[in-house]
């Protein structure tokens, strides 16, 4: 039997083991930093997220929700007051200027009372005999509608004051609804949309986190996963370099040199080649079969890791809308709110303004109440007046009947004005009741839109929080997000060209069968038997004893009783300790 392989081919095969080797080592060592870092990354995010449902979730959203049903009900209802306000507040219009009509005949009234007075003083004058007493008489007529004259003239001024409030409330209110029409019924409406797209918010954010907290835990099985398959790789190397021990061996044997404490006679180098051959074929041939199947797993492992972390994220976002936030119901909540402060406060600047006509009409007409009074007491003073005179007239016979005659138009006049000042003032106790109403109704919704502010303030407070809390989350999500991606997508490519190591150490196997032609020696001699068991001494995987044992049966025998033997001394050795 002759020598069929020279020691600088198998050195050679050693040299190309070594190169699949060190790719393989450097592939997965970088794959494992990457998923290492994909998984600690992914790792907070999903616990990030998975705690915020229970912030949407809670008491305080509750309760900020709550505020904000309130303001919108009671903006709705504030317009409603607002345009009943309108049409009471043209009703009072209305009735002021019904009141024009009295006064205006109250002035002329009181005006022709003036002239019948200076014809009861030229008509006493030319009375012969007139007495002093008379005299006073026609003296006291006059005083009296000078009196009347001013008190009409003080009450017209102050109505003309009344209706030039009324008229600038009026105008007032004209502009600001021409400025703010339908703006509370909008904000209402629009609170209301925006809290039913919160609730759905909400809803979807709880859905999302069964499902992200599903997907996690898909997740630690995939990284299990992942791991476990990505141990090929140190498996790999560990099998590659046992596989170079044994060529390194094979090629100090034929040298002529020692391994593991034995060396060859010529005679026998020929078997050694043949038998450590066929078991390296093997052995290698196993290496790439295990090799290319692992990697495959470990590739569909990290791409379904990938993709986990995309759902994730993609779930993550449903808590905050969008990726640029635009869709958040939290943030467009926010600015409404603010919104909504701004208006209630304007519509309560307003209606400070109402209650400031409210309080001017009713001292108004309180003032001309009083300016009533007086025409009431200079009626009943005049009557007293021009009945004496009648009196005097009566004792005068015919010569009195002219004075008689003024007399009597003079007591007529000032019933006329009684009866119009009266009507007047049936008007005016009108506008002072809508008044009223306007006043109590001011007062009741200025504090109610206080606290309705107060209520949004709290609100807009609590879901600022909560929304920076969000706009964080998901600037972490967006800055990590992809990183986690990117790093896990690169850990599935980074094995992808595995495959062609796979293929590199089949052909490795097939030079390492043609170092012999022969088929391994049936009887082993002992030399040849210690350096088999040397070599099965160093394996480290279950699969290498498995080829060799099977390809060396009785070296499997020997290396089995030497173990049982090291057991039995082990035990020994540990029963005398």
């Amino acid at each position: 039997m002759t020598q069929s392989a020279d020691p600088k081919t198998i050195r050679r095969l050693v040299q190309d083991l070594e190169r699949p080797r060190q790719d393989i080592e450097a592939a997965f060592v970088a794959v494992g930093g990457r998923l290492t870092e994909g998984a600690a990354l992914l790792n907070k995010l999903s616990k990030l997220f998975e705690a915020l449902p229970q912030a949407l979730g809670g008491a305080q959203v509750e309760e900020a929700s709550a505020h904000l049903r309130t303001v919108a009900t009671r903006a709705e209802q504030l317009a409603a007051t607002f345009a009943q306000e309108k049409g009471d507040l043209m009703r009072l219009g209305e009735v002021v200027a019904a009141a024009n009509a009295p006064i205006a005949d109250l002035r002329r009234t009181v005006k022709m009372m003036g002239i019948v007075s200076v014809n009861a003083r030229v008509t006493a004058a030319g009375i012969v005999g007139d007495s002093d007493d008379f005299d006073v008489f026609t003296n006291d007529i006059a005083t009296l509608s000078d009196s009347a004259s001013r008190t009409i003239q003080d009450f017209a001024q102050v109505y003309r004051q009344l209706t030039t409030e009324v008229d600038r409330a009026a105008d007032q209110r004209a502009r600001f609804e021409a400025a703010h029409a339908d703006t509370l019924t909008h904000l209402g409406r629009s609170l209301a949309e925006t809290l039913s797209a919160l609730d759905r918010q909400r809803a979807t954010a709880l859905e999302s986190s069964t499902e992200t907290g599903r997907v996690s835990k898909q997740i630690v099985g995939r990284i299990g996963s992942a791991v476990m398959s990505l141990q090929v790789g140190d498996a790999t190397r560990q099998r590659i370099e046992h596989a170079e021990l044994a060529l390194t061996s094979l090629a100090d044997l034929v040298e002529g040199g020692a391994a593991f404490g034995q060396t060859l006679a010529d005679e026998t180098k020929a078997p050694a080649i043949a038998g450590i051959a066929a078991l390296q074929q093997q052995q290698i041939a196993n290496i790439a079969q295990s090799f290319a199947q692992e990697v495959q797993q470990a590739e569909a492992d990290l791409a379904a890791l990938a993709a986990d972390a995309g759902i994730i994220m993609a779930r993550s976002r449903d808590f905050h809308g969008d990726e640029t936030g635009k869709g958040s119901s939290v943030a467009s909540l926010n600015a409404q709110l603010r919104k909504a402060v701004t208006i209630l406060a304007d519509f309560e600047t307003e209606r400070e303004k109402l209650e400031t006509v409210a309080h001017a009409v009713q001292d108004t007409v309180r003032t001309l109440l009083e300016h009533v009074e007086a025409v009431q007491e200079i009626e009943s003073n005049m009557r007293l007046v021009s009945l004496n005179a009648a009196v005097r007239c009566a004792q005068l016979g015919p010569r009195g009947a002219s004075l008689t005659v003024i007399a009597t138009q003079l007591r007529e006049l000032t019933s006329e004005t009684v009866v119009a000042a009266e009507a007047a003032m049936a008007r005016l106790d009108e506008s002072s009741a809508l008044a009223g109403s306007f006043g109590a109704a001011s007062d009741q919704g200025s504090g109610q839109i206080s606290e309705l502010e107060g209520q949004a303030t709290l609100a807009l407070d609590i879901l600022s929080r909560l929304d920076e809390n969000l706009a964080a989350a998901l600037g972490r999500l967006n800055s990590d997000g992809p990183k986690v991606i990117d790093l896990l997508e690169k850990a599935a490519q980074g094995l992808s060209g595995q495959s062609a190591m796979a293929e590199a150490l089949d052909d490795i196997a097939i030079a390492t069968a043609s170092l012999s032609p022969e088929a391994p020696p049936e009887k082993i001699s002992p030399a040849l038997g210690n350096v088999l068991a040397g070599l099965r001494k160093s394996y480290t995987m279950e699969a290498e004893r498995h080829i060799h044992d099977r390809l060396f049966p009785e070296d499997a025998a020997t290396a089995d009783t030497t173990d049982e033997r090291a057991t039995d001394m082990d035990d020994l050795a540990a029963f005398m300790l």
